[in-house]
């Protein structure tokens, strides 16, 4: 089969199309024939040597796909609701940028209702991260306020819509007065542009000195503490990635006082069980929602994986993630 393969750790170029060997199913999992792979953030930093794959896991970059079952344990499939032949999205440890890849039957879920497979592909990263931070470990209730960090960014999407359509009232943050309009546009309440205004603040001004009740942070570094002023009592910040840097300073008397609880969570090295957990919890709460329409995917770019003459499409697309620009997700085709 044709792969991605990351020659050497460095810029967007390293990635190249190469051949392996056809991967094989073994029990519990299903080998499928992958129209379309989903790009994310930690695709980059397993490019640039800062994110180890975990043991057992393909060192073919990708953690999402969506396309066909061709093959698999069939008791495992059929438990699952699901058969050779049918169209699926995965959730997937390692290998996702080829043209066959295996997943755990467990984290496999049907493509919605008139979904794309390009769709279809944007949707298991996210959604299981999501899902497993904000409803979960950070348990967002109805009628509670989200404070989204980075709202078009490919979580960022989920989270807005994913929130919205549960019953949270929702404040994003972005960078441009577009990005804020593109959040608005997705259903956030409020929208907060970082770099003109102080979100400490605008939280303050839009809640009535109250503070959220959740915070998605994919930043830490500086933004904890100011996180911790942001949040109302019995807050809970959930951090999710340190694209702002791994130390941070608080006060921890706001935390004593007003009993919040800080959290975070990796979802790649969890076990199968775990996941499969998500993805029970999706296709009940959150598939419908996707086959209705109140939520909808959101595709910026797709490019085919295997580019043309001026080399992979994997390079360029991660050239564009590179750039912060894009709002929503990233899509590799084959």
């Amino acid at each position: 089969m044709k792969a991605i393969e990351i020659t050497s750790y460095g810029a967007p170029d390293v990635l190249r199309v190469g051949e392996r060997p056809a991967p094989v199913a073994g029990a519990g999992e299903a080998l499928i024939r992958v129209a379309a792979s989903g790009v994310n953030r930690p695709d980059v930093l397993q490019r640039t040597g800062n994110y180890p794959v975990p043991p057992g896991a393909s060192d073919i970059p990708g953690l999402e796909v969506a396309g066909e079952i061709i093959a698999g344990d069939v008791q495992a499939l059929v438990a699952a609701g699901l058969k050779v032949g049918d169209r699926v999205c995965a959730l997937v440890a390692g290998g996702g940028y080829a043209e066959l890849c295996v997943a755990p039957v467990g984290q496999c879920l049907p493509v919605p209702a008139g979904l794309t497979d390009i769709e279809a592909a944007s949707l298991p990263e996210t959604f299981f991260t999501v899902w497993s931070n904000v409803f979960d470990r950070a348990r967002l209730q109805p009628g509670e306020t989200l404070l989204i960090q980075g709202g078009t960014s490919g979580i960022g999407v989920t989270a807005i819509q994913m929130a919205k359509a549960l019953g949270a009232r929702v404040i994003a943050t972005a960078g441009s007065d577009e990005k804020c309009a593109a959040c608005r546009a997705l259903g956030a309440d409020e929208a907060i542009n970082y770099k003109t205004h102080d979100f400490v603040e605008e939280v303050k001004r839009i809640t009535g000195g109250a503070g959220v009740d959740v915070i998605l942070d994919m930043v830490a570094g500086s933004y904890v503490a100011r996180e911790v002023q942001s949040l109302a009592e019995d807050g809970r910040l959930v951090i999710i990635a340190v694209q702002g840097g791994i130390k941070s300073e608080i006060n921890a008397g706001l935390v004593l006082r007003k009993r919040l609880t800080v959290t975070g969570s990796t979802l790649r090295p969890r076990p199968v069980a775990f996941k499969a957990d998500i993805a029970r919890a999706l296709r009940e709460k959150v598939w419908p929602l996707l086959a209705s329409k109140a939520i909808k995917p959101v595709i910026h770019s797709t490019f085919a994986a295997q580019g043309d003459a001026h080399g992979s499409g994997a390079a360029a697309a991660h050239a564009l993630m590179e750039t912060n620009q894009h709002v929503g997700k990233i899509v590799l085709t084959w």
